[in-house]
């Protein structure tokens, strides 16, 4: 039989992570940018914290700021039009997520590079090639550029709320239970599995549980350990070619509570809550991870997010829907409320 596989991975050129990181910003810009203008996305509050100082090393190069709010099919419209009439060479993307995804898509729709400066280490979003865009009814993980450069300051990083790295953190130490889930789809589907992808994603995972006493708030070098792990993470996802190795049944209840009501949890946090649950369906050691995330500081309980028990168990119920044709320990029709209630009870969620 004839073989005739192929896949692409694409990986960023550049990595700079670390105290200072900022000041490479120039050299990374220049490496990448062929012609055009350099377009700058960031919001308000990130241009103040690190948007200012990019531009600031970027005197003498044509630029274009767009200031953007949350990552929505619309914005990414409205930014579609209101660059419309510039021959954008290369975006650059300062900020947390939100700012990072649009950047990201935009990039890939205009086939031009992309440099990822994050402002705080709140999700794995910043080395991967997938996108979170809100379509107006649910969030869509969507193909996106992957960054050609990465430079994340961790002086810049640490003065972000320390709930934010908590989040990313835990992010990253729910990819155990999307590795476990991919596994579950290879075995009883035949889906498509990469090794080396596994073993990446799950390495971040197991590095930040086990060095989780290392992770609190104020501490610079916190910020490194988190961040280090999200570019593992994104870098097994590169290899993968899709987000399997970091988001699997725990993301889906994630992204059910954003529809159904996520009251105040951030990402991170939505996701260590549906790790928990996932994990014990598996019958996996959930109270390490609900140890793990309680020494980061992150509550795995619903009601502390103003999220009600009635809300949680329903997306348990009805998360498999969210991506159906993604394999995962929630099957394939929803799970009894007696089955979801007794899930996030046992598991402290509710």
């Amino acid at each position: 039989m004839e073989f005739n596989k192929i896949r692409a991975m694409h990986f960023p050129n550049d990595v700079y992570i670390g105290h200072d990181a900022i000041q490479n910003i120039r050299h990374v810009v220049e490496k990448n940018l062929k012609s055009g203008t350099v377009l700058i996305v960031s919001g308000e509050k990130t241009y103040k914290i690190a948007g200012e100082a990019v531009i600031d090393k970027l005197q003498g190069l044509e630029y274009y700021l767009l200031m953007a709010g949350n990552a929505t099919m619309d914005a990414i419209k409205k930014a579609r039009e209101e660059i419309a009439g510039i021959k954008v060479g290369i975006v650059i993307s300062v900020g947390g997520g939100s700012k990072i995804d649009m950047g990201k898509k935009l990039a890939y729709d205009l086939d031009v590079p992309f440099i990822s400066v994050p402002t705080a280490p709140s999700h794995d979003g910043i080395a991967s090639p997938r996108a979170s865009i809100y379509d107006g009814k649910s969030f869509l993980s969507i193909e996106a550029a992957m960054p050609s450069s990465i430079v994340a300051d961790t002086k810049i990083m640490v003065r972000a709320p320390y709930r934010f790295a908590a989040s990313g953190a835990s992010d990253v130490i729910a990819n155990i239970t999307a590795v476990m889930d991919w596994k579950m789809a290879n075995r009883i589907k035949g889906e498509s599995f990469s090794t080396t992808a596994a073993v990446i994603s799950e390495y971040s995972s197991r590095d930040l549980i086990e060095n989780a006493n290392m992770i609190q708030p104020g501490l610079e070098s916190s910020i490194w350990l988190i961040t280090k792990q999200i570019l593992a993470s994104g870098t097994a996802m590169a290899i993968a070619g899709s987000s399997r190795p970091a988001s699997g049944s725990e993301h889906l209840f994630a992204h059910a509570l954003e529809i159904l009501g996520s009251g105040t949890a951030m990402h991170g946090e939505q996701v260590a809550m549906g790790s928990l649950a996932s994990m014990y369906l598996h019958g996996g050691d959930w109270k390490m991870l609900y140890d793990t995330y309680k020494k980061i500081g992150v509550s795995t309980r619903a009601a502390d997010y103003g999220i009600s028990d009635d809300t949680a168990i329903k997306a348990l119920s009805i998360a498999h829907r969210l991506r159906p044709q993604r394999y995962t320990i929630l099957g394939e029709t929803d799970l009894s409320e007696g089955v979801s209630k007794n899930a996030l009870k046992t598991t402290g969620v509710i």
